[in-house]
């Protein structure tokens, strides 16, 4: 056990103690915050807001472009989010949770294409397309971007991106020695499992609160 940790903490060694205490601080609010959306609980977002906050300056200090944009992009979409999940469909009851329709599909797709020639675009000017990671950063980009903006809009298939990114992403950030990040992710996908298995069971069912 004392061999997994030292090897853990040797990855923190070029590391400024602040960035590491700093990573550790965003990773329990981010857990924190995909345990509320499981829930469908408003925390989701203030919570994601300091999480994603968080990681904006870390990644920018590590040069991850991606990354902190899709992170910028999420602080942004939660404030939208906040907002979106606390209309009311009457005086009781807030908007429930709903599949995409045939036009939120188009959206969906024309929102990945974007991301991924925004983020594309965003390297290629930085000059940051010096690894493989780089590529893999465009696609799980792309992909987060659709689960974000779909989480905000109550769609039932926010999960899928969830999960399908997070798979992704958990061997990415592993590779790049943020292993607390990396565990996070694998988390994030037990939790997007169970998520999508709880938004099924309450799909189309208006809720009395948000705070579950």
């Amino acid at each position: 056990m004392s061999q997994i940790f030292d090897w853990v903490f040797a990855q923190y060694q070029d590391t400024p103690t602040f960035i590491a205490i700093l990573e550790m601080i965003g990773v329990v609010f981010g857990i924190l915050s995909v345990w509320y959306a499981k829930r469908e609980n408003i925390l989701v977002f203030p919570t994601g807001i300091i999480s994603t906050g968080i990681f904006v300056y870390i990644l920018w200090v590590f040069g991850l472009l991606g990354d902190m944009l899709i992170n910028a992009y999420y602080f942004s979409m939660s404030i939208i989010g906040w907002y979106f999940w606390t209309r009311k469909v009457d005086a009781d009851h807030f908007i429930p949770i709903t599949r995409t329709n045939r036009q939120e599909k188009k959206w969906s797709a024309l929102l990945f294409v974007a991301a991924l020639v925004f983020v594309f675009l965003v390297y290629s000017l930085f000059d940051k397309f010096n690894s493989w990671t780089a590529y893999v950063d465009t696609l799980t980009t792309a992909i987060f971007f659709v689960g974000m903006w779909l989480m905000a809009k109550k769609k039932l298939e926010n999960w899928t991106y969830w999960i399908i990114g997070d798979i992704i992403t958990v061997p990415l950030y592993l590779y790049k020695g943020l292993i607390f990040t990396s565990l996070q992710y694998l988390l994030f996908t037990i939790i997007a499992i169970y998520g999508y298995m709880a938004w099924k069971k309450n799909l189309n069912k208006s809720p009395l609160t948000l705070l579950k």
